[in-house]
C-alpha cells in the first residue's frame, strides 16, 4: 500500500444508488499524502519528454496541473461541455452511471505535441479513451496516461487503445 491509499475514503451510493465512490479529497487534504502521491505519478513519466500534462476534469486538474508545474511542461484542461470559452472539439464517451462529453480547446496542442493524459481514477475507461480521442484528433503524440488509480473489477484498462503505458500509482 502506499503512503497515501489508506487516506481514499468510500462513499456509497455516489452519484447514484449502486455506485461506491472513491474519494480522493481526503489526500488531497493532507499535505505529506498530496505530495507523495504526486511524486509516484511523475515519477515514470520524468525524461519522457512531454510537451503538456492533460488533466481531465475535475480532479485531473488538480492532479494535472501539479505533475505538469513538477515537470515543468504546461498543462491543458479536458472539459465537460460549455465551459472551455474558444472553438472546441467534442468526444462523447459512456461511464460506470450515464454517458457524458469531454471538450478541449481545438487550438490547445500543436500536432506532434508530447502529451500525457491525466485523471483520478481509472474506472471503466471511458474518460480516458474520450481524452485519448481528442488528443488524437488534434495531431499530438500522446506519451501514455496516469491515474492516481485504478478499480481493477471495472476492466477500464482494457479501453485504453494506444500503445502507449497506462500507469497507476495505485490499484483496489
Amino acid at each position: 500500500m502506499t503512503a497515501w491509499q489508506h487516506l481514499v475514503r468510500d462513499v456509497p451510493d455516489f452519484p447514484k444508488p449502486g455506485i461506491l465512490f472513491k474519494d480522493i479529497t481526503p489526500v488531497l487534504a493532507d499535505p505529506a499524502a498530496f505530495v507523495a502521491a504526486i511524486a509516484e505519478m511523475i515519477e515514470p513519466w520524468r525524461d519522457a519528454g512531454l510537451d503538456a500534462v492533460v488533466g481531465i476534469e475535475s480532479r485531473g486538474f488538480i492532479l494535472g496541473a501539479a505533475m505538469a508545474q513538477a515537470l515543468g511542461t504546461g498543462f491543458v484542461p479536458v472539459r465537460k461541455p460549455g465551459r472551455l470559452p474558444a472553438r472546441t472539439l467534442s468526444q462523447d464517451y459512456a461511464l460506470e452511471y450515464g454517458t457524458n462529453q469531454l471538450q478541449i480547446h481545438a487550438d490547445a496542442l500543436p500536432p506532434g505535441a508530447r502529451a500525457l493524459v491525466v485523471d483520478d481514477v481509472l474506472a471503466t475507461g471511458g474518460t480516458l479513451e474520450a481524452a485519448l480521442l481528442l488528443l488524437r484528433r488534434q495531431g499530438a503524440e500522446v506519451a501514455g496516461a496516469a491515474v492516481l488509480f485504478e478499480i481493477r473489477d471495472l476492466a477500464g484498462r482494457e479501453r485504453w487503445s494506444d500503445p502507449s503505458p497506462l500507469l497507476s500509482a495505485a490499484a483496489y
